[in-house]
């Protein structure tokens, strides 16, 4: 059986979410596909936004994050952070009913439920539109909710064995950001 369209999501505590997702996206512009990635929680200065733009690469990719939340040295009010997650959400449903582009990701749009600066319920709403069905979808970020799992068709779980940060080395622009 052949089906189109479906609902990914990458999620867990290890390394390689929105990696795998722009893996993804990589594979996708190498079959002619139109790709979209929308970054919830992310600044727009990111090694893949860096990519992108430096090789030309037809894809397009927006971020709205405004810096890290919950996260010792975060000064803004969560409502700062709501105002931002909600323009990402706005962007992101904008595309999908669109439908023109065959690859949407949502980097970190789990991350934004999961602190309750998206609800849940909207993202379900979004996902089961009419114009979600002209796009193939990954969510990617930790702590996917439930009925967000349930909803996918694929869900890989990331698992954290053993990461460099155990050992107090900081995040390695070019590998992970």
């Amino acid at each position: 059986m052949r089906v189109k369209n479906l609902i990914q999501i990458y999620t867990g505590d290890g390394k390689g979410k929105t990696t795998a997702a722009l893996g993804s996206a990589l594979r996708a512009i190498g079959a002619g596909k139109k790709v979209a990635i929308v970054q919830f929680m992310k600044k727009a200065d990111s090694s893949e936004h860096r990519a992108i733009k430096k090789y030309r690469l037809p894809i397009l990719i927006e971020s709205f994050g405004i810096g890290y939340y919950k996260i010792m040295g975060d000064k803004l009010a969560k409502e700062e952070h709501e105002k931002a997650a909600k323009k990402a959400f706005d962007r992101s449903r904008e595309l999908i009913e669109k439908g023109k582009h065959d690859l949407i990701i949502l980097d970190e749009i789990n991350v934004a439920i999961g602190f309750g600066l998206i609800d849940v319920n909207e993202a379900i709403s979004i996902l089961t539109a009419n114009g979600s069905r002209k796009s193939e979808i990954i969510l990617t970020g930790r702590h996917a909710h439930p009925r967000l799992k349930k909803l996918a068709h694929l869900v890989t779980e990331m698992k954290n064995v053993k990461h460099p940060f155990d050992k107090g080395i900081i995040a390695r622009r070019g590998i992970e950001y």
